[in-house]
C-alpha cells in the first residue's frame, strides 16, 4: 500500500508544481468610454470570447489621440495586439509609425460615406461632430460655426483637448476646414464661450448632463441616446450651415498582434453583426457594416450632412502640430 501511494502522491505534487497553461489572450488598447459598463466593450468582449474560446483584455486610456501617443511611447515593447479607437484623422500618421500590419479583412461589407479603401485600418463606426445643447437652457442654438464663434459669450460650451481627444482634434479640423488661414481669429472668438477644455469626451459630456454646461462638442447622434434610452427630448444637435466634420473610428492590428491568430479573428468579427449590433445603442454612432436588424427610427432623424467635411489624413498629419500650436497660442492667452 505504501509503495503504491508514493507514485500517486508524487504525481499529485508534480501536477501542482507545473505551470497552468495560459488561455489564449487578445490585448486590445481602446478608450475609456468604449470599455465603460454602458459602452459596447462588455457586449463585444462577451460575444467574441464566446466565439473564440479566448480571453479579451481591454486596456483603456482617456481618448483616441491618447492611444496613438501611448503606442508611440511603447513602440515595439507594447503588449497591444489591436488598437481600437483611432480615427480617419490619425490613420496616415499612425501608419507612418511602422507599428501596424495589414488588417487582411475584405472591405465588401464596409459602408462609410465616401467609401473606404485602407488596407491597414478597419472602420467599426462613423458619425459627425456636432454641438449638442440643452434645449431647456439654450433658446436660440447656433445655426452655423460662425454663429458659434460670434454668438453670445454667456452661452458656454465644453470642448475637448485636441492633443488627447479625437473629438477635440475633430473640432480643430472643423474650424480649419471652414476658416482656413483665419482659424486663429475664429478660436479667439470661440474662446469667450469655452467653459472648459477636458482631456476626453466623457468628462465634457458629463458637464452637459449635469447641468454645468449648456452646450458640448459631441456627435449628431448623441441625442439618440437620450431619446431612446432615457425618453428625454431636451438634448439636441445644432445643424450647421457650413456642414459637419466626419469621423470614422477604426481599429488596427499591431506588428506584434499580427503574430496572434486571434487578431485576424477579431478584425473579421468587428464587421460582423455580432459586433455591429452593439454600435448604435451603446456607442451611439452609425454602424460601419450591416447589423442584424434595422436601426431604431430615431437614428433616421439625426443629422446626416449631404457633404461631410473632411481633411485628408496625410494633410492632417503634416499640419497637426502647427494647428495645435496655433490653437494653444490663442487658448492660453
Amino acid at each position: 500500500m505504501r509503495n503504491l501511494a508514493i507514485p500517486v502522491l508524487s504525481a499529485a505534487i508534480l501536477a501542482l508544481a507545473l505551470p497552468v497553461q495560459a488561455a489564449d489572450k487578445l490585448t486590445i488598447y481602446t478608450y475609456d468610454s468604449f470599455t465603460a459598463e454602458w459602452g459596447p466593450g462588455p457586449i463585444v468582449e462577451k460575444a467574441f470570447e464566446a466565439e473564440c474560446g479566448c480571453e479579451v483584455d481591454f486596456v483603456s486610456v482617456a481618448d483616441g489621440v491618447a492611444l496613438l501617443n501611448r503606442l508611440r511611447l511603447e513602440g515595439d515593447r507594447s503588449p497591444a495586439d489591436i488598437v481600437l479607437g483611432l480615427d480617419n484623422n490619425l490613420t496616415w500618421e499612425a501608419a507612418q509609425t511602422g507599428l501596424f500590419a495589414p488588417h487582411g479583412v475584405s472591405l465588401d461589407k464596409v459602408a462609410i460615406p465616401g467609401g473606404w479603401s485602407d488596407a491597414t485600418f478597419l472602420p467599426y463606426d462613423y458619425g459627425y461632430f456636432a454641438v449638442v445643447y440643452d434645449a431647456d437652457k439654450v433658446a436660440s442654438p447656433p445655426a452655423s460655426l460662425k454663429d458659434l464663434v460670434e454668438g453670445d459669450p454667456s452661452a458656454k460650451i465644453a470642448i475637448q483637448d485636441p492633443r488627447t481627444s479625437t473629438p477635440g482634434l475633430g473640432l480643430l479640423l472643423w474650424v480649419k476646414a471652414v476658416y482656413g488661414d483665419k482659424a486663429a481669429d475664429a478660436w479667439a472668438g470661440l474662446k469667450r464661450r469655452v467653459l472648459t477644455v477636458t482631456p476626453g469626451w466623457s468628462e465634457a459630456y458629463g458637464l452637459l448632463t449635469s447641468g454645468e454646461a449648456p452646450m458640448v462638442l459631441s456627435y449628431s447622434t448623441s441625442p439618440a441616446y437620450h431619446r431612446i434610452a432615457e425618453k428625454v427630448d431636451r438634448y439636441k444637435a445644432a445643424e450647421f450651415s457650413e456642414g459637419h466634420y466626419l469621423q470614422v473610428e477604426v481599429a488596427g492590428v499591431t506588428r506584434k498582434g499580427a503574430g496572434n491568430p486571434l487578431s485576424a479573428k477579431f478584425m473579421a468579427f468587428m464587421v460582423s453583426p455580432a459586433f455591429q449590433d452593439a454600435v448604435p445603442e451603446t456607442q451611439w454612432m452609425f454602424p460601419a457594416a450591416p447589423t442584424s436588424k434595422p436601426l431604431d427610427p430615431v437614428f433616421g432623424e439625426m443629422i446626416r450632412p449631404e457633404k461631410p467635411l473632411e481633411i485628408p489624413s496625410e494633410e492632417v498629419a503634416k499640419n497637426r502640430k502647427a494647428w495645435i500650436d496655433e490653437w494653444l497660442s490663442v487658448m492660453s492667452r
